[in-house]
């Protein structure tokens, strides 16, 4: 079994339990994506564990100091949302004997979580796409205008396209959300994880028992359509039915079809031959992640052409909304621009007087580059001339810039002004690398002609 790796969550009893690779490569993602400043949508089954991961956003975020507020939209009456997120004035209505603050105003400065996102009322939806644009709101009854500075995180186990395409979510509102949309895998896609939970679970409420290992292979042959949180409630029952130190796999199956009678067959170990087909989708669905959706690099990597691709992408019933849930997030033109890479590399730097600098690059994007060893003396706006080569590349990027700030121990930020072609398309094709080996789905950028 796969080394565990633990990372405490901000609920000190429910520590993030990681043993597969496609989890260790989501939850780098969730860190990386922490660190920025825009809106998360975080989908996913039910039971994936959407919640903990908003606080692993917030852990790893600037705002980590200040206020972390969370709703379940879903768990309020309808008629109370409104005063629950925008708060209310005292005489609002009926029972509003004092005036009380809204979460968004409790959340100021920090992070508000938007569980169940996509259970919101049409009316409330269009109110909270003006809090996302930092306008000014009024309190339920009020009168005075409340402004708020709150980073958004939203949660939903449904599918937003869906919604937005039945009319039933707003599509401006979906945009402003998913500035970075992260996909939790479901436990089913991450058998190693199932051994490492069941595990940990067990240890949780029993320190004399412990699983066989064909009844780990038990659990591991069940879909778990309630994810982390059925796995959990099952490692409770079948704990407190135990009457040996070792769990056996009948234990396990037992409990499994007492669970869920519909999954008989599958609980009983058994599996079922997988026809031809199945087995041929399970391979494109594999060529697909390990390219990161990109259907060329998928057809080179199953040794057959693009066109012969798409039509057994057409075969199997394959979406784009299906190929999509298969990877842990994705970054459309927009979010690529936003996008920013660590790294460490030397560059050479020519000020307007034509002083010689060296500095070290810490990270890039593609519209900037975070830099330390910079002088105190250099003045923001100042004009620059940079160059630098990006790791295993041969072509040297030169670029004009402008200092941006300058913090007292020599760490500073550029943007760049002038990009010549050469050097765009270099930095472009190494941050798509960078994209691609984090696990993010990089969609194309639309045609020239089409951009406009």
């Amino acid at each position: 079994m796969s080394t565990v790796a633990t990372s405490t969550s901000p609920l000190p009893s429910t520590p993030f339990i990681v043993a597969s690779e496609v989890m260790r490569k989501f939850m780098t993602m969730v860190e990386r994506v922490g660190r920025h400043v825009g809106a998360v949508l975080i989908m996913g089954e039910t039971g994936t564990g959407k919640e903990r991961i908003c606080h692993t956003l917030h852990e790893h975020s600037l705002r980590c100091r200040k206020p972390f507020v969370e709703i379940n939209c879903a768990a309020l009456p309808e008629n109370l949302v409104e005063s629950e997120l925008f708060g209310y004035e005292r005489g609002a209505f009926s029972g509003a004997d004092a005036a009380k603050p809204g979460l968004f105003e409790l959340a100021h400065l920090g992070t508000i979580c938007l569980d169940e996102i996509g259970e919101l009322d049409p009316r409330i939806q269009a109110k909270l796409l003006r809090v996302l644009d930092r306008a000014p709101y009024y309190r339920l009854g009020g009168h005075r205008m409340i402004a708020t500075d709150v980073r958004v995180l939203a949660a939903t186990n449904r599918n937003l396209k869906e919604e937005v395409r039945a009319g039933r979510f707003r599509k401006d509102l979906y945009h402003r959300l998913g500035q970075f949309e992260l996909c939790v895998p479901p436990l089913r896609e991450r058998p190693e994880d199932i051994v490492a939970l069941a595990e940990h679970f067990l240890a949780l409420v029993s320190g004399d028992h412990k699983f066989s290992p064909d009844a780990l292979r038990a659990l591991q042959s069940y879909s778990w359509p309630g994810n982390v949180r059925e796995l959990q409630n099952l490692v409770n029952r079948i704990c407190l039915s135990a009457s040996d130190a070792e769990i056996q796999a009948s234990q396990v199956r037992r409990e499994l079809r007492n669970a869920d009678p519909d999954n008989l067959a599958q609980a009983s170990g058994i599996a079922p031959v997988k026809p031809l087909e199945t087995l041929e989708a399970q391979a494109i669905q594999r060529a697909l992640e390990k390219t990161g959706g990109h259907r060329g690099l998928a057809a080179a990597e199953l040794g057959i052409s693009r066109r012969t691709l798409s039509r057994k992408l057409q075969e199997c019933g394959f979406t784009s909304n299906r190929v999509g849930r298969a990877v842990l997030g994705m970054l459309d033109p927009e979010q690529q621009r936003l996008y920013r890479a660590s790294l460490r590399i030397p560059v050479s730097i020519q000020t307007q007087d034509r002083q010689e600098l060296s500095c070290t690059a810490l990270n890039l994007s593609a519209s900037g580059m975070g830099l330390e060893g910079l002088p105190s003396a250099l003045g923001r706006n100042c004009g620059l001339q940079l160059r630098f080569l990006l790791p295993g590349s041969e072509t040297p990027v030169e670029t004009a810039a402008r200092l941006a700030w300058v913090g007292a121990r020599g760490s500073g930020g550029i943007t760049f002004t002038e990009v010549g072609p050469i050097a765009r398309q270099e930095m472009k094709r190494w941050l798509r690398e960078k994209m691609v080996q984090e696990g993010w789905t990089v969609q194309p950028e639309p045609p020239a002609e089409l951009a406009d």
